[in-house]
């Protein structure tokens, strides 16, 4: 295998990736802005369609949730873009990234900034503009490849990865259901380290239901909702600490109005983080468990919402046999190359979950993601590009 043409080629498009990743990082792609992401899933389309066999922008349902006031709600997402090549190849690949951020439309941070000559600061330059650039250019070269002919790939960009992809499950499903791999563009650790095992994830809400009343003429007739959830979220606390790998985390708190009026609704949320599969179920017994003698208080009604969405992602040995050959790789362009476990989670959870094995980390290198100090080393941007061309010319010969 003579890689050098592949790899030159990559290393004379810096500029462009670097152009590219800016252009879609001054778009606000909020994962609830549909517009915005919108306007990015189509300039991907335009940049991705000469390499592709069939392209598709897909329409997802929208995002059902638990409002404030613990109502059920559903709020429109946009579009999710979805390619393909050669489908009859005989090794399949599925590569993935998200189209939206963590960043609203009214998010204070919008504009890119310099902070040096190699770390340029923006909203999702890193998490995941930059490694989109990264995918698509090493698409690119590995369309010039001999190989390809003998790798079919598919492409999931979805809309709502930043609030745990419920609406785009369907299609990674329809996705794995022929790929043998995946690879997915996360940034990588600031290191250059790559995500190993990962946690899963699940996320809830509590809704507590109490009785209002005058606080002062009638307090004895009300039932306080802050109380019970107050009470329900502490329970729940108190179970970290009680099997190993496994902690809970209240996030957010919301109820009442005027202070002389007994609160007749409370809702809080909270997430779940757990090591192995069997964790959800202990995870479900102990939340119940916590929430059933506050539900039988008289007066006082506890609603339970949510679930896990993201599964524990294990490092077995396929998984260790790919991330063997991405080191592999990696030598060829004198790329130090490492992976570690961590307690976050992604689309990689839900795609070893379903039988392919995947390395999730794939896109740049920077740092600080999801605040306003997210930053791209815009040195890797060639190194990485050409980590993840390589690797699809391994499986190919694979």
């Amino acid at each position: 295998m003579n890689a050098t043409p592949m790899l030159n080629w990559i290393a004379g498009r810096h500029d462009e990736m670097l152009a590219r990743t800016m252009r879609l990082a001054e778009i606000n792609s909020g994962s609830f802005h549909v517009e915005g992401v919108n306007r990015v899933g189509q300039q991907l389309a335009e940049w991705i369609a000469p390499l592709a066999d069939t392209l598709e922008l897909v329409e997802v349902p929208p995002f059902a949730a638990i409002d404030d006031h613990g109502d059920a709600t559903q709020r429109p997402l946009g579009r999710a873009l979805i390619a393909s090549k050669r489908a009859d190849a005989p090794v399949q690949v599925v590569l993935s990234g998200h189209l939206d951020t963590v960043f609203a439309k009214d998010h204070a941070f919008q504009s890119l900034s310099w902070l040096d000559e190699h770390h340029l600061n923006g909203p999702g330059v890193a998490d995941l503009k930059g490694g989109l650039m990264v995918m698509l250019t090493a698409l690119q070269a590995f369309e010039m490849s001999a190989q390809r002919a003998r790798l079919g790939w598919q492409l999931v960009l979805n809309p709502d990865e930043e609030i745990g992809s419920q609406s785009s499950m369907a299609l990674f499903e329809r996705a794995a259901k022929r790929a043998q791999y995946g690879l997915l563009y996360e940034p990588c650790m600031a290191d250059g380290t790559l995500a190993g095992a990962r946690k899963g994830s699940g996320n809830f809400t509590v809704v507590a239901r109490g009785r209002a009343a005058h606080a002062g003429r009638e307090h004895h007739l009300g039932r306080n909702a802050i109380r019970a959830l107050a009470d329900a979220i502490s329970a729940i606390d108190q179970l970290n600490g009680q099997r190993c790998g496994v902690t809970f985390n209240p996030g957010f708190i919301h109820g009442g109005g005027a202070v002389n009026v007994v609160p007749d609704t409370a809702v809080a949320r909270f997430n779940v983080r757990m090591q192995q599969p069997q964790d959800c179920a202990w995870c479900e017994q102990q939340i119940e468990a916590a929430l059933r003698p506050i539900r039988q208080r008289d007066g006082i009604a506890l609603e339970l919402h949510g679930g896990f969405t993201r599964p524990p992602k294990l490092m077995t040995a396929p998984l260790e046999h790919l991330f063997e050959l991405a080191r592999a790789c990696a030598e060829q362009i004198d790329l130090d190359l490492n992976w570690a476990p961590t307690g976050g989670c992604c689309d990689g959870n839900n795609l070893a979950a379903l039988g392919v094995p995947n390395i999730d980390t794939l896109g740049v290198q920077g740092g600080k993601i999801h605040s306003v100090d997210e930053y791209l080393d815009v040195r890797s941007l060639v190194p990485r590009a050409q980590l993840s061309a390589l690797l699809l010319e391994r499986l190919a010969e694979a």
